[in-house]
């Protein structure tokens, strides 16, 4: 049996970091679902970039879309949103059958809005009028503006991905925000079943401190991060506020690990799956990882309920200088402004991939 097939097993979802428009043609995506045991997909603005900027499969409907002068920002949403829509189809079975726990796919706001309130809210409410799919995330950062926005978006009714979580506090911080926006729906007599993960960015911790810590310790901090949350997320659903909102009829935030693809080229291409496997989780893992784990990959022990050695292992990270508060707070800025680039990237290439087009039609 493919590892793939036991973590699925185990309790935890697979979800794909990636889209295309030829993973969507070929039918790879359906193949996927089928034999891989992918029940999710998640996106992102340099997902997109590369996409766009290395196929051709876009080609034709940004001819279409600039033969009625759409352009830009316009133009990609209306190309995501068609990936974003065939994608949810083929997961539509999944998030069914399920009753709404998976077969989600995601969409982030533009990175621009990081940290406008008000801005990413009403970005969130217009792409989840759009889109009109049931099982479709719309990807809010945990930054200290995104908090309110997200609140706002579930007593809104808005299935909300929390992406660019890099730490226990922030995790907190966002599920008490998914949290509050659930018990005004119960305080004013609204359904409190609204969709929600909160994705914790793993593997940017240890390529942050590879050169700054001993051998010893390497590529052991974002596992050991991770252990942390995974402490206070079970925590937290054993706490008598959740339990009062379960009651109510509300499903779980899920924890989802996110960036899991190995960057050390001397560690384990599937060290992060092997690491995190545990149940009532998520794992969205780039195609790369998602093949090799199904290829030779095997699952360890499940993640401790307490965080096992977690404390023990920072301690030590401690030890090498490392405070981890405030690198946290350092890669959730970085990882908004690289996002920021990454959409400036996309903008850039829609600009020169629709001016290249036009040039061949005139000829």
């Amino acid at each position: 049996m493919k590892a793939t097939q036991l973590l699925h097993n185990l309790g935890q979802s697979l979800w794909l970091d990636n889209i295309t428009r030829d993973l969507l043609d070929s039918g790879t995506l359906e193949r996927y679902i089928a034999e891989l045991s992918v029940t999710g997909l998640t996106s992102n603005p340099t997902i997109f970039d590369h996409a766009i900027k290395k196929s051709g499969a876009y080609d034709a409907a940004i001819r279409q879309r600039l033969s009625k002068s759409t352009s830009g920002e316009a133009l990609f949403f209306e190309l995501a949103l068609e990936d974003i829509t065939r994608a949810a189809a083929l997961f539509r079975e999944v998030y069914d059958r399920t009753d709404s726990v998976d077969g989600w796919v995601s969409l982030e706001v533009s990175p621009l809005l990081a940290h406008d309130t008000t801005s990413t809210l009403s970005t969130a409410k217009h792409l989840h009028t759009r889109i009109g799919q049931p099982n479709v995330f719309i990807k809010i950062p945990g930054t200290k503006e995104g908090l309110p926005a997200i609140e706002e978006a579930i007593f809104a009714g808005i299935p909300i991905n929390v992406t660019l979580l890099f730490s226990r506090e922030q995790y907190l911080a966002s599920a008490d925000a998914f949290l509050r926006g659930i018990e005004r729906r119960i305080n004013a007599g609204l359904k409190p079943a609204v969709g929600s993960v909160a994705s914790l960015f793993i593997s940017r911790w240890d390529v942050a401190v590879s050169d700054k810590v001993p051998e010893s310790l390497r590529d052991q901090l974002g596992i050991a991060i991770a252990k942390r949350t995974y402490k206070a997320y079970r925590t937290l659903l054993d706490s008598p506020r959740w339990q009062r909102a379960l009651n109510a009829g509300v499903r779980p935030q899920r924890l989802l690990w996110a960036s899991t693809g190995t960057k050390d080229p001397q560690a384990s291409d599937v060290l992060y799956v092997k690491a995190l496997a545990a149940p009532f989780t998520v794992n969205t893992m780039p195609e790369a990882t998602l093949k090799a784990l199904a290829d030779h990959g095997d699952i360890g022990a499940t993640l401790p309920p307490d965080g096992g050695d977690c404390e023990e292992v920072l301690a030590q990270f401690g030890k090498a200088g490392i405070d981890v508060d405030a690198l946290a707070a350092q890669l959730q800025d970085e990882g908004a402004k690289s996002f920021v680039q990454s959409w400036n990237d996309l903008m850039a290439v829609i600009t020169a991939k629709s001016a290249a087009l036009k040039r061949a039609a005139a000829q």
